[in-house]
């Protein structure tokens, strides 16, 4: 009988995952959702295979306009949009799978990981985690984190840092 010698549960995320981007901090204000897009766009096209983006915000910050972009900058041709009732999207890209998670519905991080452990551990797919401070636990330690709050009329904060 051959075992895995893969670490199981929550402590598999905690190994270090592949990463291309890196940033200590960066601040873009967009105005309108098409800026937004083009924020996630430019960020997802410098993650490699194996990295993990911890996205947070209120209700309509524009978390799922970002994720799109995700989608876009990795070449995927599929309009991404709020997995908030199915947990999670899968989203197919030239540079590999995005799997898109949204916990805002979500009751505990062993309804997540049980849902989505396989994809959260794909070492060739890019792992985006909406609402990830509700289980920090999920959250690989060198995942990228962008948050995204409301910074007036139409107006939108993005700080990414990692």
């Amino acid at each position: 009988m051959v075992k895995s010698r893969r670490p199981k549960g929550k402590r598999a995320l905690a190994g270090k995952r592949p990463q291309w981007y890196t940033c200590r901090l960066m601040t873009i204000m967009t105005n309108k959702p098409e800026e937004t897009v083009a924020a996630g766009r430019a960020l997802g096209a410098r993650l490699g295979p194996g990295s993990a983006v911890a996205l947070t915000g209120d209700l309509g910050a524009g978390k799922t306009h970002f994720v799109r972009g995700l989608v876009e900058g990795r070449g995927g041709k599929d309009q991404a949009t709020s997995p908030t009732y199915t947990l999670i999207h899968e989203y197919v890209t030239p540079l590999g799978p995005v799997y898109h998670l949204d916990l805002y519905r979500a009751q505990s991080a062993e309804e997540v990981w049980a849902a989505a452990h396989d994809e959260m551990e794909d070492p060739h797919g890019l792992v985006v985690i909406e609402w990830a401070d509700r289980f920090p636990g999920l959250v690989p330690s060198d995942a990228v984190k962008a948050s995204i709050v409301h910074a007036g009329e139409g107006r939108r904060e993005i700080t990414v840092s990692g």
